[in-house]
């Protein structure tokens, strides 16, 4: 079967705080930014809750993001969450981009036309 090309614009919503949820969501967007029989045109993860960890300085998978970053992905921090963990902007990774809130951020991106992956 030959996949048809198509734009996509794609958010994958990193929430959970265990390190194999995120290794997924990481994986996921890193294996869709490389699938060539896909026009993808935007790639956002969007991190909130316990799944933030990723986006900081130090955090569990901070390679894997920064690598993504190189490779085009967009990764979106909850204002909410870094209130609420204590977090500044200079504790993420350049790059990083911090939104109002995550839901907020999900609803805006879902109207645009992105589809929706929680893995």
């Amino acid at each position: 079967m030959t996949a048809e090309r198509s734009d996509v614009q794609t958010v994958f919503h990193m929430i959970e705080g265990d390190e194999e949820s995120m290794d997924r969501t990481l994986t996921l967007a890193g294996n869709l930014a490389d699938d060539d029989t896909v026009d993808v045109d935007s790639i956002v993860v969007l991190a909130q809750a316990e799944g933030i960890d990723p986006l900081t300085k130090g955090g569990h998978g901070e390679s894997e993001v920064q690598s993504l970053v190189e490779e085009g992905v967009s990764f979106a921090a909850c204002s909410n969450t870094m209130e609420m963990m204590d977090l500044e902007e200079s504790d993420l990774h350049d790059g990083v981009e911090v939104v109002s809130s995550g839901v907020g951020e999900l609803t805006r991106l879902q109207n645009e036309g992105y589809a929706y992956i929680r893995p």
